[in-house]
């Protein structure tokens, strides 16, 4: 016997599973984190992981190899970034000077020309700005402590990433538990047409902050403006941001640029680099490489990024995009929930004419509606 409940009911229980989840994932967030970003570096390693195995290798040493590798890639960025963030930081002392003294240019030129009285020009640093050495501290106090905690769960992050690729095909055996027969080939289907679209749209991503990365630190070392590569990297991680990621990229750099220099100029033309890079990445790059497999449109990215913050901190920002993108194609993948993929989806890849996953997901369900009306047609003759 069903028991038909109101919608009012329905939705103060959603509503409730909503808070739960918010609680748990708060909860149990040292468990969690390491296992979304094992889940998330597992997914991007099976493709590598199933070429060294057509190679002969035997499946744990392919996995070895990937996780080396990617150690191995992230030991080099985190040792090139901190050596250049370090500096940066102890020449903070040194520009709290110039600053001063650019602000002393400015209000005699206001005097002279608009007869606007100067103040204190410390005083003014002291009270708007902070102490450039006090703000710097924090900040490499903050990357110490947040390295730190990155280092507490480094060995088990790995341990994670091994077992996931080595029970690849157990974790799927185990999903078609829960399924019929008739159906396991269609969820089959759609299990590996999500995990293609989701592969290369996160590592799609990767290969975009890079190629912007390399852009931006070849533009400001033309322009011979210090720590190019740690201000180069820093703004490519930020176009993950829409629109809002280029400004605070951006702003850094111009306004160091600014500072040591005292040409506001040369700030421009900083600000200049980074908005032709970021109209290059919009207009050229990130279409070529991602395609319109999954675009995420900015207000969803931006929703996803405040609520992984408020959840998890820094990890949930670097997650919530790849995870946005994951539940994005869940939902174009199960016809009840298209209606939320098509909510986070860009109006341009709406839009577009339906990609391959598209074709392959409407193909499933021409399977699907087939078996049904085969089905009957048995019953129905039976």
């Amino acid at each position: 016997m069903e028991i038909n409940f109101p919608k009012y009911f329905k939705y103060t229980i959603i509503l409730l599973g909503l808070v739960l989840l918010i609680w748990f994932l708060q909860t149990f967030k040292s468990i969690l984190v390491p296992i979304c970003f094992s889940g998330l570096f597992a997914l991007l390693l099976v493709p590598l992981c199933e070429r060294l195995e057509r190679l002969r290798l035997p499946r744990p040493l392919a996995i070895l190899l990937c996780i080396i590798m990617v150690i191995a890639f992230l030991a080099g960025l985190i040792w090139l970034l901190s050596s250049q963030l370090i500096s940066f930081v102890q020449e903070l002392g040194t520009l709290s000077d110039k600053v001063n003294e650019y602000i002393q240019k400015v209000q005699t030129f206001l005097l002279n020309n608009f007869g606007i009285k100067p103040t204190n020009g410390r005083e003014f640093i002291s009270k708007n700005l902070g102490t450039l050495q006090q703000t710097g501290t924090s900040i490499l106090s903050g990357t110490l402590s947040l390295t730190t905690g990155a280092l507490s769960v480094l060995t088990i992050i790995p341990i994670y990433i091994f077992f996931m690729l080595f029970y690849r095909e157990h974790f799927r055996r185990f999903m078609f538990k829960f399924i019929t027969r008739d159906k396991r080939d269609t969820l089959m289907l759609t299990i590996d047409n999500i995990q293609k679209v989701v592969e290369s749209y996160i590592s799609g991503l990767l290969i975009v902050i890079v190629i912007v990365a390399i852009l931006n630190m070849t533009g400001l070392m033309i322009m011979g403006v210090p720590y190019a590569v740690f201000f180069g990297i820093f703004a490519s991680v930020l176009t993950i941001i829409p629109y809002i990621g280029i400004l605070i990229g951006a702003a850094l750099p111009a306004l160091y640029t600014l500072v040591q220099t005292g040409s506001a100029v040369q700030a421009l033309i900083v600000i200049g680099i980074f908005a032709f890079v970021q109209f290059l990445e919009g207009n050229f790059i990130t279409p070529n490489i991602t395609g319109s497999k999954v675009s995420i449109n900015p207000f969803a990215a931006i929703l996803a990024l405040i609520i992984g913050g408020e959840i998890w901190g820094a990890a949930g920002m670097i997650l919530s995009i790849p995870i946005i993108a994951i539940l994005k194609v869940l939902f174009d993948a199960y016809e009840p929930l298209e209606p939320f993929g098509f909510l986070l989806g860009d109006i341009k890849s709406n839009s577009d004419k339906p990609d391959v996953f598209s074709k392959l997901s409407s193909r499933v369900r021409t399977i699907l509606n087939l078996k049904k009306e085969k089905d009957e047609q048995d019953k129905a003759a039976k």
